[in-house]
């Protein structure tokens, strides 16, 4: 049964390159966006991943935020598209996997390389433009994925663009359960484990549900970009019930 499924995940990931590579380049963005929705929610289903979206918002959301959310696993992009289709920042090693490495970037996943200074500065100023132009950016301040109970420190660089944009950060949580409703372990993407290894463990746990918790917005005007990390940490970790000391 596992071997069939991975057999479904391959074939799921070649049609997302041939929509990609053929349909994207004759088609609109909004008809981008619904397709990315689409694929995505079925690569969840293939994967035994059931979506729950909570929403602790007290008031509308503007339509211009920055996303910030907790980083669990390759999953949460899946999980974080089949709401809204968001451009994300990633570590540019995603870029040289087979594959998934040529569909994020056709799907426009803005790869940021580790340590450089200059590079960040780069992508930083690239997201201002890109979000007062409309588009949904999304990263994972954590910088890497953490084993689910746990929540890493927030790098605040990225901040500064939602800060000098002039918009707010949209925090998000994300967390995968069994079938008791308890933590699930099979979700961690962490240490040396490949993107294989993860699938393996993912088709093998069966059922997960994740829950996606959509929360208050975090207001950028007249704040420090760490002040603004601090406090989206601290909103996503009350939301997964995590001392926010660890």
């Amino acid at each position: 049964m596992v071997a069939w499924h991975f057999v479904r995940v391959m074939v799921h990931l070649w049609v997302g390159l041939f929509i990609c590579a053929v349909i994207f380049p004759l088609t609109k963005i909004a008809t981008h966006e619904r397709l990315i929705r689409v694929w995505s929610r079925k690569m969840l289903a293939i994967c035994g991943v059931e979506v729950r979206v909570l929403d602790q918002r007290q008031d509308v959301i503007e339509e211009q935020t920055l996303i910030a959310a907790n980083h669990v696993s390759w999953l949460d992009i899946l999980v974080l598209n089949s709401l809204q289709p968001c451009h994300f920042v990633a570590k540019s090693d995603i870029r040289s996997w087979p594959l998934i490495g040529w569909l994020s970037e056709k799907a426009g996943t803005i790869f940021l390389a580790r340590g450089k200074q200059r590079e960040v500065r780069r992508i930083y100023e690239g997201l201002v433009h890109q979000i007062q132009a409309g588009k949904r950016i999304a990263f994972f301040p954590e910088g890497t994925t953490a084993a689910q109970g746990t929540l890493l420190p927030f790098h605040a660089n990225l901040f500064e663009a939602a800060i000098e944009a002039k918009v707010p950060v949209q925090p998000f949580s994300i967390r995968y359960l069994n079938a008791h409703g308890v933590l699930d372990p099979a979700a961690d993407f962490i240490g040396d484990m490949t993107f294989v290894e993860s699938m393996s463990v993912i088709l093998k746990a069966g059922k997960l549900t994740v829950e996606l918790c959509q929360l208050p917005p975090i207001s950028t005007a007249g704040a420090h970009r760490r002040d603004v990390a601090q406090a989206v940490r601290l909103a996503v970790a009350r939301s997964l019930g995590i001392d926010e000391k660890t």
